[in-house]
């Protein structure tokens, strides 16, 4: 089941990249359309990870440590 799940997650990134990418290349509306939802999401997936590693440990190169 959670292999079903999977890669249904890893089709719809697929998917998601080649709208993009076809939308750069002056692809039709809707694919302009998935791919702003694709980057939408991606924006908010690195926007997450950043809070998330502002709060860790500290001991990054950036880090007073």
């Amino acid at each position: 089941m959670i292999a079903l799940i999977l890669s249904v997650i890893v089709v719809l990134v697929l998917g998601g990249c080649a709208c993009v990418w076809w939308a750069a290349r002056g692809g039709p509306r809707w694919a302009r359309a998935v791919a702003v939802v694709t980057l939408a999401a991606a924006e908010l997936v690195s926007a997450a990870t950043r809070t998330g590693r502002k709060s860790g440990s500290g001991s990054g190169p950036d880090s007073d440590d």
